[in-house]
């Protein structure tokens, strides 16, 4: 007998996780749009505004900013099998489950790993990778996670920077969860090769990994002694399609780069500081709720709290899973579980993108204080609120 299959009809989530995050429909609208052939004039056309659009959210002017077909890893994989070849020495920053990737792929590339680390929920102290470059000779690069999306802290990158560039050493930024949402200036600050995803705050769905190459970068590219250890991910063939030749490489995923223009273009539109200030106000509400109602922030210091991953340690005798279980069966929300170290010890709430809203907030707030309430805790919902929209009042003043 052959087997029915229904419509696809998934159900309403509210997306309030590590993402993806919830999309516009201007953006999903982009994406039902009649396809192009990859090599037609006029989706060209859409690629280059795409370019121009990314440049803009990553705050520069290098020419080989453009988007990898794949998700965020895809970026990552695809920056350190570029740059590192076999006998390559890297220091690598750990302080949470991206930078343990990181150190992954640096070691996959045949590099000579140097781990600098710190504890989760804290930043990575630049006098460590001054220290690692005293200790060690060579280096080539110095990777980093900008926006650590497994603790929600926000490593300041400025100091990190300077020390790179005096050891003349590149300077690769994973910025997943930061770009769109918080500032990054890539060529002010110095960074040589960053990456990001599609899915946080750019709010697009997953599929698409923002990559940009600073002439340093690329001359390290260009003076590779060895191939590229990945034939779909090299860059010395990828750009020549993305560049003046048009040289066919592989069949771009055109409706995701309409998505992704789209969501490029209401980043432009919002303009980046606002968009940021968005953000900030929007977390900050948030932390202000959730700590009236007595739980507390994983990351302590205020300044290296990320706006757009907001990490809240679960309170003894509460349960993570049954918190999530509530929320996404009483609400359709979604709020992500702790990773690695934090498994069962802390909640990851994006507030990114679409996502990043009052409305979303004031809501959240509510629900969370139900649902320690349905497991016989106490939360004053009412506390939570007050202080939430308190902040927001101070703001509009």
């Amino acid at each position: 007998m052959k087997k029915e299959y229904k419509q696809l009809a998934p159900d309403y989530r509210l997306l309030l996780g590590p993402g993806p995050v919830e999309v516009s429909p201007r953006v999903l609208n982009a994406m039902s749009k009649p396809l192009y052939g990859h090599l037609d004039h006029k989706f060209l056309d859409i690629a280059n505004e795409t370019m121009e659009l990314l440049r803009y959210a990553f705050q520069t002017e290098n020419r080989m900013t453009l988007p990898m077909s794949g998700t965020g890893s895809a970026g990552m994989e695809t920056v350190m099998v570029n740059l590192l070849e076999p006998g390559d020495s890297a220091i690598v920053c750990v302080s949470g489950v991206f930078g343990q990737r990181l150190r992954d792929m640096a070691g996959r590339c045949g590099a000579k790993v140097i781990s600098v680390e710190a504890p989760w929920g804290e930043i990575i102290d630049p006098e460590k990778v001054r220290e690692a470059f005293k200790n060690n000779s060579n280096i080539k690069l110095v990777a980093i996670v900008h926006a650590e999306t497994s603790t929600g802290v926000k490593q300041p990158l400025e100091e990190i920077s300077r020390i790179a560039k005096e050891n003349d050493a590149l300077l690769v930024v994973d910025a997943v969860t930061s770009l769109g949402g918080t500032d990054l200036k890539i060529d002010e600050w110095g960074i040589d090769a960053c990456y990001s995803g599609t899915q946080k705050a750019l709010s697009c769905p997953p599929g698409l990994s923002p990559v940009t190459f600073g002439k340093k970068a690329i001359e390290a590219l260009n003076n590779r002694k060895t191939k590229v250890n990945s034939w779909y991910l090299d860059l010395s063939m990828i750009q020549n399609y993305w560049g003046q030749e048009r040289t066919y490489h592989h069949t771009a995923p055109i409706n995701m780069i309409y998505g992704l223009r789209e969501a490029l273009l209401m980043v432009y539109e919002e303009g980046l500081e606002e968009r940021f200030k968005r953000h900030q106000l929007n977390s900050d509400a948030f932390v202000a709720g959730v700590e009236a109602m007595g739980l507390k922030m994983v990351v302590k210091n205020k300044e290296h709290r990320l706006p757009t991953l907001n990490a809240v340690s679960i309170p003894e005798g509460v349960e993570d899973a049954a918190v999530r279980k509530y929320l996404l069966e009483k609400y359709g929300i979604e709020i992500g579980g702790g990773l690695g170290d934090f498994k069962g010890k802390a909640w990851r709430v994006g507030l990114m993108g679409e996502s990043s809203s009052r409305n979303n907030v004031i809501l959240l707030l509510g629900a969370l204080g139900d649902a320690f309430m349905a497991q016989g805790h106490r939360a004053d919902v009412g506390a939570a609120i007050t202080a939430a929209l308190n902040v927001y009042q101070k703001t509009s003043r």
